[in-house]
């Protein structure tokens, strides 16, 4: 008899310790990765009941949210970000758990360096106290955000308490069009299921869109499945899987790694696998796309105008007039031509190399408008290593974009890199809400890293297609 069941069930069950008289299941976490915000508290409670960290070997550790990305002097000027970077130290230092600091040339966002440390495997549960633990559902992992008590529990048992969530399977089939990035797929998936669509269910990306993606395109989407309100989102391992793992430090090597591999794609859905709901989206349908209110959800084609209230459903609406009232926005106006006063390519969804990559294409031989502030920051140290080797630096800098240090910069802006008052920002982050990027009354577009440096070279949003010839996916 043939199995149906999908990757997301195959690796629960690998994972169940046991199943507990509340209905939930006790799962063991594979993986679990920290940084310096959620997890001061979750150690204190450990010291408070005289606990240990049960596998301090399965706990990684980095700093990135409150790390400044200018001047990284000690120390930090911002006295509850030294406190912070000061608690993780110790207690990863008193835990026995290795810490990537800014001395660590692995250092960076906690989700870009599980992936680019190979520590990010196929058929893993993964946890860490970040909403965008998500992105690692790339890999064909169960990667899931948790809060800070969870932190401690993670910690002190390796076990979490969960109930298992429904599977549906977004399947995008077709061709991507030049200009269209894995950015622009997971805002069209995000507006077509709502911001709290995918409550209560897990997302399987699929089809022939996903299947021709890279990985950083696919920690892309899978990043932002938790802003469709999904528990998290993966795609099934493939070869461009197994090709991206194959040595790097924390892999397996050697015929470990190919005994590991042939695992690994053994877990993938098969033909047969069943599933609690199907979308299917036509990849021609979406073109490079810009959120104009105050939620993921909320976005259009950049040849698009926003839509007028009574066009969206009634629940809807009330969210709607707010947003456009904060946006400054009316009905019928087009996204397009829109100026922007700050330009931000970087964070766990857009601050790889191949981000990077596509962001300094556009912006090559042009200027950034001389209204815009314009940053780019590497998501880790081996990011920045490589762009440098590269020359992105230089073709950024001529450009006059500001080139930072690794770290989460102005995506939540908890470090120096804020928006000012009612400034309006291109960014290739993952959250539009009111007062994200360190201003209460700042406001956000979300958008591609080409997009991105598209809007800052002409001070306006504008169709990336018209000022490059982008590549696409």
């Amino acid at each position: 008899m043939s199995d149906t069941r999908n990757l997301f069930n195959r690796v629960w069950d690998n994972h169940v310790v046991r199943e507990l008289a509340s209905g939930q299941s006790q799962i063991f976490i594979g993986q679990h990765l920290i940084h310096e915000v959620t997890s001061p508290q979750a150690f204190q409670m450990l010291r408070d009941r005289g606990l240990k960290v049960m596998y301090p070997e399965r706990t990684l550790a980095t700093v990135d949210h409150i790390i400044p990305t200018e001047i990284q002097s000690r120390p930090f000027a911002d006295g509850l970000a030294e406190e912070m970077m000061t608690a993780i130290e110790k207690n990863c230092d008193e835990f026995g758990i290795t810490l990537l600091d800014l001395n660590d040339d692995r250092q960076g966002v906690v989700h870009i360096v599980g992936p680019e440390l190979g520590v990010t495997q196929p058929g893993m549960t993964i946890a860490c106290g970040d909403s965008h633990t998500s992105t690692h559902g790339a890999f064909g992992s169960i990667a899931m955000g948790i809060g800070t008590s969870q932190v401690a529990a993670v910690l002190a048992s390796q076990t979490l308490p969960m109930s298992r969530p429904k599977v549906r399977r977004v399947e995008v089939n077709g061709e991507l069009g030049p200009g269209v990035y894995a950015k622009d797929v997971a805002l069209y998936i995000i507006r077509k299921l709502g911001v709290q669509g995918g409550v209560g269910y897990a997302y399987e990306f699929a089809g022939t869109v996903f299947d021709a993606m890279t990985m950083e395109e696919r920690m892309t989407v899978c990043n932002m499945s938790i802003e469709g309100g999904a528990r998290c989102g993966y795609i099934n391992p493939d070869q461009t899987t197994v090709d991206y793992i194959r040595g790097r430090p924390f892999a397996p090597q050697g015929a470990a790694f190919e005994k590991a591999a042939e695992y690994w794609l053994s877990l993938a859905s098969g033909p047969d696998a069943q599933y609690d709901d199907v979308v299917v989206y036509d990849a021609a349908d979406i073109e490079p796309t810009v959120t104009w209110g105050i939620n993921p959800g909320q976005s259009i084609g950049v040849s698009e105008e926003i839509g007028s209230v009574d066009s969206f459903p009634e629940q809807e609406q009330a969210g709607v007039r707010e947003a456009l009232t904060f946006m400054e926005l009316e009905e019928h106006q087009p996204i397009k031509g829109l100026k922007i006063d700050v330009a931000f390519v970087g964070s766990c969804t857009n601050g790889r190399i191949s981000d990077l990559r596509e962001a300094a294409r556009v912006a090559e031989g042009h200027k950034v408008a001389d209204h815009v502030r314009a940053l780019i920051v590497p998501g880790s140290q081996q990011v920045r290593k490589q762009a440098e080797e590269e020359g992105l630096d230089k073709i950024f800098e001529e450009a006059g974009f500001q080139w930072r240090a690794a770290g989460c910069s102005m995506c939540l802006a908890m470090n120096p890199d804020k928006l000012s008052g009612r400034e309006l920002c291109a960014s290739s982050s993952n959250r539009n809400f009111k007062g994200r990027q360190g201003s209460p009354t700042g406001r956000t577009l979300l958008m591609s890293p080409a997009m991105v440096a598209a809007a800052a070279i002409a001070g306006e949003v504008v169709d990336v297609r018209e000022v490059a010839a982008p590549v696409g996916v």
